[in-house]
């Protein structure tokens, strides 16, 4: 099939986005390849469309669980074989879908960076047929990225075992010292960037500077149609902002990590079907979520870097249509971040002690190797060694990066069973435990190839069914689990921890100093563009995203409340008609970029002109060619 056919026949679109193609082909012929393109901007398709085209098998490195489970299920639907292996899935369900991938016509194996490292996966390797190797999220790979992950760095090795295999980082959000360092990290044989433009036209930016964040929200949805979303930091705030818009009036809800996985899904579903009209959520939410229509983002609490704050609003107008981008801010925003940077790097002792506390918590030895993923509970664990949370996350995720320690996001996984006993000793078995018998026969009613492979079981159903509490079912499977009748795997909701290599001795780990100081410079650097893009008033909020990621020279939005503000004054400009004249005049000889005209209309004001030049686009007197151009047609003149 051609990649369009494969596009049409799975996807159901006619045509690709613009630079897709151009992405999809470049991989075909075998090219190494970045491609930028914006949150919504149909990354995914840019790396499955070609894997199915080739022989062979797409391995897809990706940090973020939940939207690994999302793609795996979603190509599943498709009638394609996917698969996805990350922290916390046990060892023999790790073999099996390895089997599988060398075996059973798998398409794509989804991996967490931190699995390329094991001796498991390494024994398969050989034997895989890798056709593309995707890395998603590929920032993370940088040092100098908002997100870097040390495990990313595993990928450079893994090129060298498939020399042939091309690559195609994928990332919504990249400045140009990272889109270097991207390349140079992942071994690129030739520099191939495909860029689409940050810009989103369709997006209304607006910051409000204000002490009543609350009445300025309000204000927000009275004035506004449609879905929308409600950022904030904390899981306390979602709930208080929530219950605020629903005694205003307004259908709100609220979404946080520590939601059981079923409240999740209801509340997502909810907001998708616009039953729900905003969700007031923590970053957890947004990910992969597939909403065209939300037509309002509002930021409650401001963002720590660009990139967060361009991703998350981003999340607004997918469709095209007219969207609203809002930041509330004031100087508590600024102080309270600054405060948590230095939160984020706590001292060289504490992080030692918490190094420490994990290898007893787990009861690792010094020296011992373990492979193994541990569900870790960070409160509990907090509480148990008499340790600030935050000190305690802070200082895990710098042992993190620092390539000691793996530390999965919080992740559900639901309850799954297989039984182990053979048919006959299951049958002798069940005669001589009648207490378990009604139990046993209930599951094998209930759950076909239950002897062959784990499956996915509903405790609330089965003790319906058994007229039981779920608690005596839970019991008794437990039982049965330590009785080695079954393996009976509870449903979990919650993060991963591994010790990579080995468990050192705490006092001689080595505290990269250069490298916490250099994390935290950039940190630093990313908060001051942030409060440079909330407090200036004189540049186009759209140009500043912009330029912030290295494309310059772009103009005006003349939709943010910067622009509108300019315009205000514009119009009110007594040489606005002359300007306006000029501008049409050096338009007619010939189209012109936005630099050339303002060095031909130079007698006036380089802001003015830029200023009205946007009015008059948007008023469809000036038009743009093909080339980005100005021209002005005779007719309009």
């Amino acid at each position: 099939m051609t990649i369009q056919q494969i596009l049409k026949q799975y996807w159901g679109y006619e045509q690709f986005r613009p630079l897709q193609q151009d992405i999809v082909e470049e991989v075909i012929k075998g090219n190494d390849t970045l491609a930028l393109l914006p949150t919504g901007g149909g990354k995914s398709i840019c790396f499955q469309v070609p894997a199915l085209a080739m022989e062979g098998m797409c391995l897809v490195i990706s940090p973020l669980i939940a939207l690994m489970k999302d793609q795996v299920e979603t190509l599943q639907k498709l009638g394609i074989q996917a698969h996805a292996i990350y922290s916390g899935i046990p060892y023999n369900e790790i073999k099996l879908i390895l089997n599988n991938c060398v075996h059973g016509g798998v398409k794509f194996l989804y991996l967490s960076p931190e699995r390329l490292g094991s001796e498991l996966f390494k024994d398969y390797l050989p034997q895989l047929k890798v056709n593309l190797l995707a890395v998603d999220e590929a920032h993370c790979i940088s040092q100098w990225g908002f997100d870097f992950r040390p495990e990313y760095r595993k990928i450079a090795a893994l090129r060298k075992l498939l020399p042939n295999t091309p690559v195609l980082a994928l990332t919504a959000s990249a400045t140009k010292e990272v889109v270097e360092d991207i390349q140079q990290q992942l071994a690129f044989k030739k520099n191939k960037v495909f860029k689409k433009s940050f810009e989103r036209l369709n997006l209304h930016y607006v910051v409000r500077i204000t002490e009543r964040k609350f009445d300025q929200m309000l204000d927000v949805f009275n004035k506004t149609k449609g879905s929308g979303l409600v950022y904030v930091r904390n899981r306390r705030k979602t709930e208080e902002i929530a219950d605020y818009l629903l005694k205003a009036g307004i259908s709100a809800s609220f979404y946080h990590a520590g939601l059981s996985n079923e409240l999740r899904v209801e509340r997502q579903e909810q907001w998708i079907k616009n039953q729900t009209r905003v969700m007031v959520c923590t970053n957890a939410f947004g990910m992969g979520i597939d909403k065209p229509d939300c037509s309002v983002v509002v930021h409650f609490e401001m963002p720590d870097c660009l990139e967060a704050y361009y991703q998350e609003a981003g999340r607004a107008g997918r469709n095209g249509e007219k969207a609203f981008c809002v930041l509330l801010y004031n100087g508590a925003d600024e102080a309270e971040l600054k405060h948590r940077i230095e939160q984020n790097f706590p001292p060289e002792a504490e992080i030692r002690k918490v190094y420490d506390a994990l290898g007893t918590y787990f009861h690792i030895k010094v020296g011992a190797v373990s492979e193994r993923s541990f569900e870790f509970d960070l409160p509990h664990f907090s509480a148990h060694f008499k340790m600030s949370p935050v000190l305690v996350y802070s200082s895990l995720k710098l042992l993190s990066q620092l390539g000691f320690i793996h530390l999965s996001e919080a992740f559900y996984s639901p309850s799954r069973l297989q039984v182990l006993y053979k048919q006959e000793q299951l049958l002798n078995f069940q005669k001589e435990n009648e207490p378990l018998d009604d139990l046993l026969k209930l599951l094998l009613r209930s759950y076909g190839g239950i002897f062959d492979a784990r499956v996915v079981i509903n405790e609330k159903f089965l003790a319906m069914k058994l007229n039981v509490s779920e608690n005596d079912l839970r019991s008794k499977l437990q039982k049965l689990h330590t009785l080695k009748v079954l393996e009976y795997l509870p449903q979990t909701d919650a993060a991963q921890l591994s010790i990579i290599d080995q468990r050192w001795d705490a006092n001689y780990i080595h505290l990269d100093q250069a490298l916490i100081r250099d994390r935290k410079n950039l940190f630093i650097d990313k908060l001051n563009q942030m409060v440079y893009y909330a407090k200036d008033r004189n540049m186009c909020r759209s140009r500043k995203i912009l330029a912030y990621f290295d494309e310059l020279g772009a103009l005006d939005c003349g939709t943010c409340d910067t622009c509108i503000e300019k315009r205000k004054h514009l119009l009110k400009n007594s040489a606005y008609k002359l300007i306006e004249t000029a501008i049409k005049n050096a338009c007619l000889a010939e189209p012109i970029d936005i630099q050339g005209l303002c060095n031909k209309v130079s007698a006036y004001k380089q802001e003015d002109i830029v200023g009205i030049a946007r009015i008059l686009l948007d008023k469809g007197i000036l038009q743009l060619n093909s080339q980005h151009l100005l021209f002005c047609k005779k007719e309009d003149s």
